[in-house]
């Protein structure tokens, strides 16, 4: 039990840590869109958490010669998904948060909890507890809050829906990576970084998107690998042992460190919409961070047997005894798979 909890534990931390440098993202990015396309960026932000891992990968490995695992066929409808995703959403992000406030595209970004949630729900049946529905909720009404164009009376923000637009994807794009974080982590972020930088960079030269200083790329690489690199590579750690929808909880902490970089990169006064908003994502992360959503697992161990074997030496017949040990698990199923609490 103590050893679960210490992997718990730990898994929290890597879910924490993602949500830290992710939150870099919003406030950063919206600078550098001042000098650099939408669909550059996010090739450049891609490129950099691809690079940045591979790197790291090389590094770590220099001692020792580790094999890495081929894609396998059931693999590969996910990693497809997870790339063109990966495409779609900071494409839609960067695109939005040209004309949104960096506050309120942060605070919007907390949609990716109820995308990935409901996904995690409906489709590979995650379990989902009363504590969860109700910040899916609170999320949900706070981020039409801030959707609203104070502007006009009931009409939705174009770029606000671009953002909870990208939201979504990611939310899809969390469950599809969940499917594949057997493997490792900075595999998985390479796979990312390349496939979706490239395949932004493509339609970046397609649309014929004005290519930025070089200065400027050398700093969007950099963030990319920072809020994206590290951060993915985080959240697949912590997947690993929460679950898509508890590791999305942790993202709960960004968007508010987020609105903090934001407030001192963009100063000015947010409307009533936003606080209001501010409020209900508060209230919203208080019910995420006190779920105690039920971890469900086999228990599996180990049977340790002592065989004794008869052998023929010459016209003597010798007897060894060793010990032989194998992992059991149990053949009913409601004593095999169940759900319980943890903290």
């Amino acid at each position: 039990m103590e050893k679960k909890l210490t992997i718990t534990q730990k898994a929290s931390l890597f879910g924490i840590l993602a949500a830290m440098l992710y939150a870099l993202n919003m406030p950063f990015a919206k600078l550098l869109l001042a000098e650099v396309p939408p669909l550059t960026l996010s090739a450049f932000l891609y490129l950099g958490a691809g690079l940045g891992m591979l790197l790291l990968r090389i590094l770590s490995n220099r001692s020792k010669n580790e094999i890495i695992p081929p894609i396998e066929k059931e693999e590969r409808p996910f990693i497809i998904g997870m790339i063109l995703l990966d495409i779609l959403a900071p494409a839609m992000l960067m695109f939005g948060l040209r004309s949104t406030a960096a506050a309120n595209a942060s605070l919007l970004n907390n949609f990716e909890i109820v995308g990935t949630t409901l996904i995690a729900l409906m489709i590979f049946k995650e379990s989902i507890s009363p504590k969860l529905w109700t910040a899916i909720l609170l999320v949900t009404v706070a981020s039409i809050l801030l959707s609203l164009d104070t502007n006009a009376a009931f009409r939705f923000s174009s770029e606000s829906l671009l953002v909870l637009g990208a939201s979504l994807a990611w939310g899809f794009e969390n469950n599809f990576t969940r499917r594949l974080s057997s493997r490792s982590s900075s595999d998985i972020v390479i796979l990312k970084g390349f496939g979706s930088g490239f395949g932004s960079l493509i339609l970046a030269i397609a649309t014929r998107e004005a290519f930025p200083q070089l200065w400027l790329v050398a700093v969007a690489l950099l963030l990319g690998f920072v809020a994206y690199g590290l951060s993915i590579n985080f959240y697949i750690k912590a997947q690993k042992d929460l679950g898509a929808a508890k590791t999305s909880a942790f993202y709960a902490f960004a968007p508010f460190i987020g609105v903090a970089f934001s407030f001192l990169l963009f100063p000015g006064k947010p409307n009533s919409n936003f606080w209001f908003g501010l409020i209900l994502m508060g209230i919203a992360t208080w019910f995420l961070i006190n779920d105690s959503i039920g971890v469900q697992h086999t228990h599996e161990h180990t049977h340790q047997h002592f065989v004794t074997r008869m052998t023929a030496q010459g016209p003597k017949v010798v007897s060894e005894t060793f010990s032989h040990s194998h992992f059991h698990a149990h053949e009913n199923e409601s004593e095999e798979f169940h759900q319980h609490p943890h903290s």
